[in-house]
Parts: structure tokens; C-alpha cells; sequence
């Protein structure tokens, strides 16, 4: 993303306008590509509520304008929860299936290691975060907001470590 387009974003977000339209940028996102796991000093969630023995597995393999994800949360062993979704990374619908929370994705990539993700029901935001990779892939973090099933809502922040290859 080029300076202008960086400024045009701020500049949106602060005044609440909707975000520019952007042809965007096409990078090569294989080095991001691979497993992380969730690091729980590091993360936290804004109701206090973050559970002790967090433990999420994402699993990534990006190919141009391209994005195979599958994260487990395994914190509770007895009940996996799952997201698996491929998604574009031009800001397309993509669909997720066998989520009761929500049922598609939008990803669209800011720069070579940012992007702003939103999971929805039907159109509906109900997750809106942004990613953002460590310069060498190593880390990944994660904030945003998002509604819980109850329909209360929380801030989070989540980091990654990314394990060997």
C-alpha cells in the first residue's frame, strides 16, 4: 500500500467515513504461510474474562490474493471449536460453513504483512479485527471487536507464535 492510500485510510477511520475504495496491492504472501499458536501473556480480552490454558492453532496458507485458514481452539478438549474457511483477500464475501456465529469472511489486505478481516452473519459485522505479521513471520497479532454469542461485546488482542516449520 502506498503512502497516499495509508494517509486516505487514516484519515477515514478518524472521521468515520466508510474506507476508499483501493485497487489493491498484490504481494507475495507465502512467507506468511504456516502454523501458529496462541502465546496467553500476551493476549487478553476486555471483560477480564480471557480463559486460563488459552490455546488456539491457526493454521495458514496464503497463495496470491488467496487465503486457506483453519483455526482450533482446543482449551477444552472435549469441545473443539472450529473455523475453517479459503477467502479472497480483496474484501469479497466468502462463505464459512458450519458456524453458528457467523457464516462468511471478508479479508482485505492493507500492506504486505496487514490485514483488516471481518467475520459476519449475513452481511452483519460480528467480528471486525486486524492482523498484523512481525516483519520476519514469526509473530502474528490480533485486535478488534467482536459480539458473543450472548450478545455482549469485547475488545481483544491475541498473539501468535509461529512454530517451526
Amino acid at each position: 500500500m502506498k503512502m497516499k492510500d495509508t494517509t486516505m485510510l487514516i484519515e477515514a477511520l478518524a472521521t468515520g467515513r466508510g474506507l476508499p475504495a483501493i485497487e489493491p496491492d498484490l504481494w507475495d504472501n507465502a512467507p506468511l504461510s504456516g502454523v501458529y499458536r496462541s502465546f496467553h501473556p500476551q493476549s487478553y480480552w476486555s471483560n477480564g474474562m480471557f480463559p486460563a490454558g488459552f490455546r488456539l492453532t491457526l493454521t495458514m496458507r496464503f497463495e496470491e490474493n488467496f487465503l486457506a485458514y483453519e483455526g482450533v481452539n482446543d482449551t477444552n478438549p472435549e469441545k473443539l471449536y472450529v473455523n475453517k474457511f479459503d477467502a479472497t483477500l480483496d474484501d469479497k464475501p466468502a462463505p464459512i460453513a458450519g458456524n453458528a456465529r457467523y457464516n462468511e469472511v471478508r479479508i482485505r489486505q492493507l500492506s504486505a504483512r496487514e490485514f483488516q478481516v471481518l467475520e459476519q452473519l449475513d452481511g452483519d459485522v460480528i467480528i471486525g479485527q486486524y492482523w498484523c505479521f512481525s516483519e520476519d513471520a514469526s509473530t502474528l497479532m490480533r485486535w478488534g471487536v467482536g459480539k458473543a454469542p450472548d450478545g455482549s461485546s469485547k475488545a481483544f488482542f491475541e498473539t501468535f507464535g509461529r512454530l517451526a516449520d
